[in-house]
């Protein structure tokens, strides 16, 4: 097979050309995890939250899901998270596993606090809310739908 040196070097190229297309495209994503100080959650439902979601704050991404697991003794979802270390949070700041629309993404939405007091690394979040799934959305407002009925 005698092959002519112009086509190894065309095929060297396109496959830099490709591996730097990859490399742009993974950085431009921003799939990246954050690297920060890290933060507890404790949750009763995630409804779907995955490891490498997204944390957010007023929609902007300050931090990264790490790890998730199930306490044995109570099964409330332990959720890790890393902050940014530039991001300090109040300790009363709200926890939010909330979604992008109907079908999408799940994240954990912060709504900082007002506390002088801030969350350190390896700190416990207090006050959390649940993930409202389609369902518990539908049985509200059937709820609120026959409640204004027979008053």
């Amino acid at each position: 097979m005698n092959k002519k040196p112009v086509e190894t070097i065309m095929g060297i190229v396109v496959l830099a050309v490709a591996t730097l297309f990859m490399m742009f495209a993974y950085k431009v994503s921003d799939l990246q995890v954050v690297k920060g100080y890290e933060i507890n959650a404790r949750f009763l439902k995630i409804g779907g939250l995955n490891t490498g979601a997204d944390v957010r704050i007023n929609g902007v991404k300050v931090g990264t899901v790490i790890e998730q697991k199930i306490s044995p003794l109570d099964y409330m979802v332990d959720v890790k998270m890393s902050i940014l270390p530039e991001i300090l949070l109040p300790k009363d700041s709200v926890i939010t596993v909330a979604g992008d629309g109907l079908m999408g993404d799940k994240f954990v939405k912060i709504e900082p606090g007002k506390s002088e007091e801030y969350l350190s690394n390896g700190s416990i979040a207090e006050n959390t809310k649940d993930a409202k799934t389609l369902e518990d959305m539908v049985g509200e407002i059937i709820f609120m739908v026959t409640d204004n009925e027979n008053k």
